[in-house]
């Protein structure tokens, strides 16, 4: 199978390395705005050439971000190639826009790697989703954050120093706000939800709350209460409601999360049948990325296809007033657990807090 390439950074970059040891593919382009000399000529600046290439049967989005990503994808998709991409604010944004134009057009649109980065995690929830009910999903997707709230845990460091050495060993983004703000894991939870039970939420359903405040006070509080802090997604569907949000939360003893080192990931799934199952290893990186890529690619040229189930649950609604747990809030200096709560009720306590340095942790009993 000849595949063009869009884009040539951390992910794009990746995958070319491992397209050329993989059977089966050829790499005819790459889309780059300037030459890269291991490319040779295969790269170009023009999209047209690769629209218009007949031989090129799939494109690898990896530009990221929505425009002029979202353009790209849809012109592939009407000019019949399918799509693989790990673009997660391109495919939580046009859910439905994109599986729509797939189903249109008979492409296939594989996007593992948008959530989970190297580990298989949304392969294996659409695959498990077909023969079980999902009963709920969490974890963490974020490996910047883990590496955080892990040294934190680890070293006396406080949030503004590690972000600073996350940033110069490349875990952090020069502008780190979708991560430590937790709408990278907001994207991820929207994703994985929608493929879990047939939904197509978006994310302005999916309240988040991030680890932007938390200081050494927080984690040393935590820590003389036997608590480990990690920033989960979490999603879940009854009958006629579902809930999915994102925020810190106080692990105890034993439980996988705790456990999670550095800049890895761990997610899981509830299913009616199968029980937990729990994923484990790197969420993001250029080979993690670049392998999941390819996977992807294999599996369409294989024949293997990824049809997301259809959303039917039109009468399904987010309502987080259904979770509730207690939590650890810190406000004005002073901290404090409270009675349990709804997920809703907490999160609107902290959208009208004055206090520019509030923070607060659910608590998994």
């Amino acid at each position: 199978m000849k595949i063009a390439i869009l884009g040539y950074g951390v992910a794009g970059s990746g995958a070319y390395e491992v397209a050329k040891t993989a059977d089966n593919i050829e790499v005819k382009r790459v889309l780059h705005r300037r030459a890269v000399a291991e490319l040779g000529d295969i790269v170009t600046t023009d999209y047209d050439d690769i629209i218009n290439d007949r031989e090129i049967e799939l494109v690898a989005e990896c530009i990221g971000g929505l425009h002029p990503a979202y353009e790209y994808v849809a012109a592939a998709i009407k000019s019949g190639k399918h799509v693989v991409t790990p673009n997660k604010n391109l495919v939580a944004a046009y859910w439905n826009e994109l599986h729509a134009l797939a189903d249109q057009y008979g492409a296939e649109l594989r996007f593992t790697a948008s959530a989970g980065g190297g580990i298989p995690w949304l392969f294996n929830l659409r695959r498990q989703s077909r023969s079980d009910e999902i009963l709920a999903i969490s974890g963490i997707v974020n490996g910047t954050c883990n590496y955080i709230l892990d040294t934190m845990h680890n070293e006396p460091v406080d949030f503004t120093e590690i972000l600073a050495k996350a940033q110069a060993l490349g875990y952090a983004e020069k502008d780190p706000t979708a991560d430590i703000c937790g709408f990278d894991t907001q994207r991820k939870c929207v994703i994985s939800a929608n493929l879990a039970f047939g939904l197509s939420i978006t994310e302005d359903e999916v309240p988040v709350f991030g680890i932007q405040n938390i200081n050494a006070g927080d984690i040393k509080y935590f820590r003389q209460h036997s608590y480990t802090c990690k920033l989960l997604m979490n999603a879940g569907l009854t009958e006629y409601r579902a809930y999915a949000y994102v925020e810190p939360t106080l692990v105890g003893k034993g439980a996988l999360e705790e456990s999670v080192p550095a800049n890895n990931n761990l997610i899981s799934l509830t299913g009616n049948h199968i029980g937990t199952l729990s994923f484990y290893g790197q969420g993001a990186g250029k080979f993690p990325t670049g392998t999941s890529v390819i996977q992807d690619v294999l599996d369409i040229e294989s024949g293997w296809g990824f049809k997301a189930a259809d959303s039917k649950k039109i009468n399904v609604t987010i309502d987080n007033a259904i979770e509730s747990h207690r939590y650890y809030v810190r406000e004005n200096g002073e901290r404090r657990i409270t009675e349990p709560m709804s997920v809703a009720a907490a999160h609107e306590i902290a959208a009208k807090s004055s206090d520019d340095s509030f923070f607060m942790a659910g608590i998994r009993e």
